[in-house]
């Protein structure tokens, strides 16, 4: 299997074209090829000089932790600057008028993880619509999506109008099915992009879409600090979820999103209120663990790991939203959705901007039946289908 950076190389007239012109990087740690080379090193090799780098979320080196603003710096190898697309404002999040000024190409390569919430892939949109808006054409490196790109795996309720955000800034379903090629070509059409010129992708050969990442040949590196594994990848269409509550979502421990608690939660309650849905390909194990930081740091929190036992019948978006619901009928007065401000929206709570809408999290408030919640905010629109399908056609005009 081949990604877009493994082409790259390969790709003589996207190669003279980076020796000849000024251009910028849009990347992350994970933008490495199959032999575990990152970009910045791949363009040295190739003769191509950077004129300045921009880094998404957690940062182009991917030291910072969740929603922590990111500085601007300065890359120690070539001396060029490092403008952050993640800061104090909304408007950080896509690069200005004078970094695309000093460049005549962006290349962009970030790996996505496949998960709506997941921002990389609306950092790469967000780069796109600036880029072509200031006239500068986009070469986009696409990777597969690391929890396959199968039909049979979407999953999640489209979002309702008026809950769009940074962690869905277009309609999508939570899980999807698509790579950050497809994503940003089928939007960028929709806007009138041109295809083929204001955006190009170096698409993926190779890929056998029913595969996960575990299964490629190559090792899996990780694009955020809390995204260690593909197993912490398949989890995360659901885990990510516990971030609208007060629920530790496992940060300050070896698994992030596998191990969730809180330190008034009984595990061993929880995983029987779990087995009881009848949701399948899943082991709730009850345990003890003490996050080192984020929510109840230092705390002894009681909870479960979620292991997935059959990633074929294992639905992270219903198993979490259920574990969610099981939660808060366990203890209502020490379990909270959050209300802090999540992702540059302060106005509405977290739990709605990722299940895309206000109604699971009423229905929880509510006391319903935690299955029956679990149905309604999986269930993807039945046109889905006909999207990926619009998306696919999208990458290839986009194709070089």
């Amino acid at each position: 299997m081949l990604v877009g950076l493994d082409r790259l190389p390969r790709l003589p007239s996207v190669t003279s074209r980076l020796n000849r012109t000024r251009f910028g990087v849009l990347a992350h740690p994970a933008s490495v090829d199959r032999g575990i080379e990152h970009i910045g090193d791949v363009l040295a090799r190739i003769g191509a000089k950077p004129a300045l780098f921009f880094g998404p979320e957690h940062g182009y080196g991917g030291e910072a932790q969740d929603m922590v603003d990111v500085p601007h710096a300065r890359d120690k190898r070539t001396g060029a600057p490092i403008i952050s697309l993640y800061g104090d404002n909304f408007e950080d999040l896509s690069p200005r008028p004078e970094h695309l000024a000093s460049i005549d190409v962006l290349l962009i390569d970030l790996a996505d993880i496949g998960t709506r919430y997941y921002t990389f892939v609306w950092t790469a949109l967000l780069a796109t619509r600036a880029a072509a808006k200031a006239g500068v054409p986009v070469i986009l490196l696409d990777r597969p999506n690391p929890i396959t790109g199968s039909r049979r795996a979407v999953e999640g309720r489209t979002q309702a109008p008026g809950f769009l955000s940074f962690v869905g800034l277009e309609p999508i379903p939570v899980r999807h099915s698509l790579t950050i090629g497809e994503t940003v070509a089928l939007f960028a059409r929709r806007e009138g992009i041109p295809l083929g010129d204001a955006l190009s992708i170096v698409t993926v050969e190779g890929w056998d879409r029913e595969k996960y990442a575990d299964t490629w040949d190559r090792p899996f590196v990780m694009p955020s600090p809390n995204m260690p594994t593909c197993c912490t990848a398949i989890v995360y269409p659901g885990g990510c979820l516990l971030e609208g509550t007060n629920l530790s979502e496992g940060r300050g421990t070896t698994r992030p999103f596998e191990i969730v608690g809180a330190p008034w939660l009984d595990g061993h309650q929880l995983a029987q209120g779990l087995r009881a849905t009848g949701l399948q390909g899943f082991v709730a194990r009850p345990l003890t663990f003490r996050p080192t930081f984020q929510k109840h740091a230092g705390q002894i929190c009681g909870g479960v790991q979620i292991h997935v036992a059959d990633r074929m019948t294992f639905r992270p978006v219903a198993t979490y939203t259920a574990l969610v619901a099981l939660a808060r009928r366990q203890n209502p007065q020490s379990f909270a959705f959050r209300t802090e401000r999540y992702e540059y929206i302060d106005t509405i709570p977290a739990f709605d901007l990722l299940t895309g809408s206000d109604q699971a999290r009423r229905a929880i408030e509510a006391g319903e039946d935690a299955r029956s919640i679990a149905e309604f905010v999986s269930t993807p629109d039945p046109a889905w289908p006909d999207v990926m399908a619009e998306a696919s056609a999208a990458l290839q005009e986009a194709a070089i």
